[in-house]
Order: structure tokens, then sequence, then C-alpha cells
């Protein structure tokens, strides 16, 4: 009788201290059956870029927009001729998804201009990294590079800080630039920071002036929307050698396709 007796107590002692570890959700314990979102869980991937797929290039630039940026069509007398100049060429790519362009070339009786259109769709393959986040290191990577003056702060008389957006013609990297055409560029045409496209943009004026050749400009507008960054490269090169492409006519005509541009992705 005293074994059964032990025996008895021993299942009691053991259920208790069994309750005792399991505790209730109650009593502040945490049960195998917790919030499968509470912390120790996987967290949630980046969310993806705004856009999926990207336009296509030699069909996005309108021909009225093309007659302006490249005169020579207008000269053409060949039908034939001039609608491959309206057509354009695609770039090389491997990835229509990813990455597209279109170029075009075209002579004039007084220049030869050039047009480039890309479109690049940028994805993050870190899932703890959002297309836009990648995107946005990219363009900065793209913008760096572009070497653009700092703007310059001066003090008025009444002592507040003026930021000027021009810089020192000095600090420009190129020589080639627009600054060190024989008239200085006002400060409104050296290359900038745009702040009227996409999420963030930026100019570049550059004048090659080497070799015994006409002097060619090149003006690059680039610009970021999401996770799609597109990039208008216009350029111009007479066919008088001393002739020097007006900036603000190059700047406005890029400026003004990359705002085209910009509209036709948020459309």
């Amino acid at each position: 009788m005293q074994r059964k007796a032990y025996v008895s107590g021993v299942a009691a002692l053991l259920a208790a201290v069994l309750a005792g570890c399991t505790g209730s959700s109650d009593e502040g314990g945490r049960s195998d059956s917790s919030d499968p979102g509470s912390a120790g869980t996987a967290t949630q991937a980046a969310q993806p870029g705004k856009y999926a797929t990207l336009p296509e290039p030699c069909g996005v630039v309108d021909r009225t927009t093309l007659e302006q940026l490249l005169p020579g069509i207008g000269e053409m007398t060949d039908e034939a001729q001039r609608e491959k100049a309206y057509a354009g060429e695609a770039t090389l790519t491997y990835d229509t998804d990813r990455k597209v362009g279109c170029r075009w070339k075209v002579e004039s009786a007084a220049a030869t201009d050039h047009l480039l259109v890309d479109f690049e769709r940028v994805v993050s393959y870190d899932n703890a990294v959002s297309d836009d986040a990648q995107a946005e290191e990219l363009f900065a990577t793209r913008q760096a590079a572009a070497h653009l003056p700092e703007p310059t702060v001066t003090t008025t008389e009444s002592g507040t800080p003026s930021i000027d957006p021009s810089a020192d013609p000095s600090s420009s990297p190129s020589s080639g630039s627009s600054a060190a055409s024989p008239s200085v560029a006002p400060s409104d045409l050296q290359p900038r920071f745009l702040e009227d496209l996409g999420e963030e943009a930026f100019l570049d004026d550059e004048l090659d002036d080497s070799g015994s050749t006409a002097e060619r400009r090149t003006v690059t507008v680039a610009f970021r929307t999401s996770n799609v960054i597109v990039t208008v490269e216009y350029a111009e090169q007479p066919m008088t050698v001393g002739v020097v492409p007006d900036s603000k006519e190059l700047q406005d005509r890029a400026r003004k396709l990359a705002s085209e541009l910009a509209g036709s992705l948020n459309g």
C-alpha cells in the first residue's frame, strides 16, 4: 500500500511541473500558437518598382519633335530616305525588358545632328532593397560621373546666404564644356541639376573643340522616375569650322524632349 501511495505522489508532482513549464498566454508566456507575424518571422520583401515594361524607343518620339531636333529631315527630297531618317536605329540590347534605346543621325546643309534616347528599367535582386532604391543609387553614380559643378553659396548685403546655380568655370571637369566656348555661357546654361523633371535629373553640356574639325556640342539630359532611368543625348556638329553650336538652343530642345518622355511614362 505504501508503494501505491508513492507512485501516485510522483505522478501528481510531474503534472504540476509540466503545467508550470507550458504556462498560459495570460501569464505572459509564449505558447506554440504564437502569432506568425511576430518577431522572428522572415522580413517582407521590398516593393517592386512602378514600371514592369519599357516603351518602344524608336516610336516614342513623334515626327514633329524629330523635325525640330533634326532639321535635315525637312531637306530630304527622297521619300524613302526621309522615312528611314524618321525611323531611327535601335541600339543593341540583350533584354528589351531591361534596357532599350534608339539613335538618329541626320545631315543638313548647316550641320550634322545626332540624337540618342535610352531607357533603362532597374530591378533589384536584393529582397531588402527596392527597385526604386536600386535605381536611385545607380542614378547617383551616373550623376557623380558627370562631375556637375556644385552651386556657389554667396552672402548678400543683409547677410543672407544666396545660392548661385553656376559654378566657377575653372571647376568644370572638361575644358571642352560650354564655359570654355568663345563666349562664356550664362550661369543658367552651365551643367546643373534640374528640379522640374522626374524625381531627380541633371543636364550636362560639353563642347568638343579638339582637332581641326568643327566643334561638336553634346547636351545630355538624364532623369529618373521610380525604377526607370531615361537619358537624352543630343549633339550637333556644324559643317563649317569656327561655327559653335548654340548652347541654349540645344539645351532647350533636349529638355523639351525629356519632358515629353517623362509625360509619356506617367501617362
